[in-house]
C-alpha cells in the first residue's frame, strides 16, 4: 500500500501530469483539497472509490483515513493543488506517515507561478534583466517568515518575485519592495491562474492595491513583481546564437540533416 501525494497543477484539469492522473484512476481511495483541486480531476477516480474532500478536515482526520486505507491494503491518491513541494502542507503528513511506517511517494505538478507565466506568455528569466526567480510569501496568520526571508531582504536581489498567499498584505509588499524596485515597477496580479474565471491585472507597485480592491480580489491570487513584466529591451540568449558554441554545437558548423 502506498500514499501518493499528487500535484494536480494550478487549476486547469488538463494540466495534471499523466502519472498523477493514472494514479487517481486506479487508487481505491482519493483524498483531495476540494477548495483548490478541480472536480473534473477527482472524477477520474474509480466509480467505487472512496473520494473525500479534505477541505473541512483537520490533519489528524486526514492521516486517520490514510491509516484506515493502510490497514485495508488500499493505495491512496492524496491530491493537492499546484506542486506538493510548494506551500502544500505535505511535510507534516509525511512526518506522520513515517512514524506509522506507511509508504508514500510524491508526484510533482505544475506550480501556480509556472501556469500563470504560461498564460501571460512571459519568460520569467530574461538575459541581463533577471536570471533569478524567488518564490515566497509574507508573514500573516498562518505563520511568520524565518529571519532573513522577509521581502525587505529578498527585494535587495532585484529578482523576479512570485509572492504567494499575500493578496491581503499589499500595503506591506509595496513598502518593502519600493526602495529596491521603484514605485513604477511592473506587477501582475494572477487570480485563479488557469481556472475558467482566471483574471490577470497588469499594474505597478504603486497602483496594485487600488486595482485589486476595484476587482474585489481577496484570495487565491499570486503577486508577480519584476522588470520582466514590463516592455523591456533584452538581448537574445546565447543558447541559439550561431556565433556561440557549446558541447552540442560547434560554432559556425551546421549539422547535416538526412532526407531519409
Amino acid at each position: 500500500m502506498t500514499v501518493y501525494f499528487i500535484g494536480a497543477g494550478p487549476g486547469a484539469p488538463d494540466l495534471i501530469t499523466v502519472r498523477g492522473l493514472r494514479l487517481i484512476e486506479r487508487c481505491p481511495v482519493c483524498l483531495y483539497a476540494g477548495s483548490l483541486v478541480p472536480e473534473e480531476i477527482v472524477q477520474a477516480a474509480p466509480s467505487d472509490a472512496l473520494v473525500m474532500d479534505t477541505a473541512p478536515m483537520h490533519l489528524h482526520q486526514i492521516v486517520e483515513e490514510m491509516a484506515k486505507a493502510h490497514e485495508a491494503g488500499q493505495d491512496v491518491a492524496r491530491v493537492h493543488s499546484g506542486d506538493p513541494s510548494i506551500y502544500g502542507a505535505v511535510a507534516e503528513q509525511m512526518r506522520r506517515l513515517d512514524a506509522m511506517g506507511i509508504d508514500y511517494e510524491v508526484v510533482p505538478g505544475v506550480p501556480a507561478f509556472a501556469g500563470a507565466a504560461a498564460k501571460l506568455k512571459t519568460e520569467l528569466t530574461l538575459p541581463e534583466i533577471a536570471q533569478t526567480i524567488i518564490v515566497t510569501r509574507t508573514g500573516m496568520k498562518a505563520s511568520s517568515m524565518p529571519e532573513g526571508e522577509q521581502l525587505e531582504v529578498l527585494g535587495q536581489s532585484g529578482a523576479t518575485l512570485a509572492i504567494h498567499l499575500s493578496i491581503r498584505n499589499l500595503d506591506y509588499v509595496r513598502r518593502a519592495l519600493e526602495p529596491y524596485y521603484g514605485a513604477d515597477c511592473p506587477v501582475v496580479i494572477a487570480y485563479r491562474a488557469t481556472w475558467p474565471d482566471e483574471l490577470y491585472i497588469r499594474t505597478t507597485l504603486a497602483e496594485m492595491r487600488d486595482h485589486v480592491r476595484e476587482a474585489k480580489i481577496t484570495r487565491t491570487a499570486l503577486i508577480f513583481v519584476g522588470k520582466v513584466f514590463g516592455a523591456v529591451e533584452f538581448r537574445d540568449s546565447d543558447l541559439y546564437n550561431s556565433d556561440f558554441s557549446h558541447v552540442l554545437r560547434n560554432r559556425g558548423k551546421k549539422k547535416a540533416i538526412s532526407a531519409d
